[in-house]
């Protein structure tokens, strides 16, 4: 031991920064030397950079470079001091057989560590709290490789080692360099050792994981307080939707009272009139009940996922694990997906209107009738009243079927037309088709023969067995070539069905349609002077959806089978007769 005294000491090959052995140590203009990775993270938190020995100050950061003789002679050092009372043997032998002269040399090319001076910025070093949490990983690895943890001690020279003890007993430790993971990598979004830092992420902007972990739960509040602020609007919008759904059975109370009142003074007269009116309502009463029904069970899903996600948060903000908490926060962090429900309503209009207009001409008529009588002395007719009419709306708007067939010049040239004109499919392969300018070149789509300028129409198509189509009316002067938007204010209105169950309709942004039966065949009803498009279930008789707009120029029926996707979608749409039925 005596031997091994008179030789070399750790002291001499220790970084006074994080109290280890010198990993690619670097010195400064003064004299003093520091590991490399621990002069630089010390001086990338100082706005002077200093050195932590002697305190002198530096103008501007100093260059530094590897010091490659005293990292040579400290790697010698670790080979000869490695493997314990063996390791200290074999260190006695090379120094007792080492030529006085040449140990002499090796001491004076080894930088020693100063005196303690005077002033207390000496302990500036260790004074960081995060700089000592993250000295010692674990209580048997060092910050550059596994060794016993070194109790605080004063070192020869009078100046104090601070160390902390279990501060990192805790801290899973890297697999690579067996060092405590005690740094966040912002750039990459991972948690690393200090060697990793030095090695791999040089230029990175690196912080401690508990400095970035108390960031983190800032940034966990925050999402807290927004998810919460999206609850209560929507919880709102449910009241509000609630509210609308009792205004709307209100006023069918209302409707119904008004019109008994009205029509007893003609009863005879316009019994058809009131059976009618009130088949309008119990419709769109039913109808806007639906579309409530539907939208408060979208904004519930929203809430009950907002909840657990809020949930999540809460139990997340609260765990002690930094670790877990910064790898989970990114995921919590985004929120989850949901609908913007400031411009949603429930559609109350009850669409009277019409009836009533209908009604004033009846009895407009009924007056000149009576006026006639009056004049000429003939007895009023007896008016003998129509039996009510029974069947649905969707029977209704069947006076208005329009026989529709596919204009072959307008298809896309994958695209293969019937005989009849009355349906079309999607191939693999496109045909060898003339490029005319009425031909759709990049949307498989194609228009109807018909073209509609005036007056009211309604048309029927099977879509049954398929998972993609497109049904509507497009504009004839709309561009059929390149990339097209097929929004309303380029000339398309139609209903779309996509993967099977996700219908959605074309609107500015798309508007998502729930329907708990799915249509077998589509109705299609155009009235061009209100600029109305309305979609049916023909099976179910149920209102879709209406589209309001004004129309100019003519307008055409559009079908877009969509493509095959390799077989899944093959099935053709079908033109169908309307079936006249009571």
């Amino acid at each position: 031991m005596s031997m091994l005294g008179s030789c070399l000491s750790d002291e001499q090959f220790q970084c006074s920064i994080c109290l280890d052995l010198f990993v690619n140590p670097a010195s400064t203009s003064c004299g003093h030397s520091f590991c490399m990775a621990c002069i630089n993270r010390h001086w990338d938190r100082a706005k002077v950079y200093q050195c932590p020995l002697c305190m002198k100050t530096f103008p501007k950061r100093p260059d530094l470079q590897i010091n490659r003789t005293l990292r040579e002679i400290t790697d010698q050092f670790k080979a000869m001091r490695g493997g314990g009372g063996k390791g200290r043997e074999r260190l006695g032998a090379v120094c007792g057989a080492m030529p006085g002269s040449f140990i002499d040399g090796l001491k004076r090319k080894i930088p020693r560590p100063l005196p303690k001076p005077p002033t207390k910025p000496n302990l500036e070093p260790t004074a960081d709290p995060s700089l000592l949490a993250t000295s010692m990983p674990s209580s048997s690895h060092g910050p550059h490789g596994p060794q016993p943890p070194p109790p605080p001690y004063r070192t020869g020279s009078g100046r104090r080692r601070f160390t902390v003890i279990g501060v990192g007993e805790s801290l899973p430790i890297c697999p690579i360099h067996h060092r405590g993971i005690m740094t966040y990598c912002r750039t990459d979004n991972v948690c690393i050792c200090p060697e990793c830092a030095t090695e791999d992420h040089p230029d990175h902007d690196t912080v401690n994981i508990e400095v970035e972990w108390t960031h983190t739960k800032t940034q966990l509040t925050v999402s807290e307080l927004e998810i919460q602020d999206m609850i209560r609007q929507r919880i709102k919008k449910i009241e509000e939707m609630k509210m609308s759904r009792a205004e709307l059975e209100f006023a069918v109370e209302r409707e119904t009272a008004g019109s008994v009142s009205l029509f007893s003074k003609l009863v005879s007269a316009i019994e058809r009139s009131q059976a009618e009116l009130m088949e309008v309502m119990e419709m769109s009463r039913r109808a806007a009940e639906h579309q409530a029904d539907v939208m408060i069970r979208q904004l519930e899903l929203e809430v009950e996922e907002l909840r657990r996600r809020e949930t999540s948060l809460a139990e997340l903000r609260q765990l002690d694990d930094a670790l877990h908490g910064v790898k989970t926060f990114p995921t919590l962090s985004n929120h989850p997906p949901t609908k913007d429900w400031s411009v949603v309503s429930v559609n109350t209009d009850l669409g009277t209107g019409t009836i009533y207009r209908s009604l004033a001409a009846q009895v407009e008529s009924f007056q000149n009738e009576l006026k006639k009588v009056a004049e000429t002395g003939f007895p009023a007719p007896v008016l003998e009243p129509s039996p009510p009419r029974t069947q649905p709306r969707i029977m209704r708007v069947q006076d208005y079927a329009l026989d529709v067939t596919m204009d072959c010049n307008t298809a896309h040239p994958r695209l293969i037309v019937s005989e009849n004109m009355r349906s079309v499919r999607c191939v693999d392969r496109p045909q060898m088709l003339p490029d005319n300018p009425e031909r759709f070149d990049r949307v498989v789509c194609v228009l109807g023969r018909e073209t509609i300028s005036s007056g009211r129409h309604y048309w029927e198509v099977e879509v049954g067995g398929k998972t993609d189509w497109d049904l509507g009316v497009a504009r004839q002067s709309i561009n059929r070539k390149g990339k097209i938007d097929v929004t309303p204010s380029n000339g398309y209105w139609f209903l779309s069905l996509r993967d099977k169950n996700k219908y959605a309709l074309r609107t500015e942004p798309s508007t998502d349609v729930h329907m708990s039966l799915k249509p077998q065949k589509i109705g299609v009803f155009v009235d061009y002077e209100k600029g109305q498009v309305s979609f049916y279930n023909v099976d179910s008789k149920l209102h879709i959806y209406t589209f309001n707009d004004s129309f100019s120029g003519c307008i055409n029926p559009f079908f877009s089978p969509c493509t095959n996707k390799s077989g899944k979608n093959e099935g053709p749409l079908i033109v169908t007769p309307v079936t006249m039925t009571q």
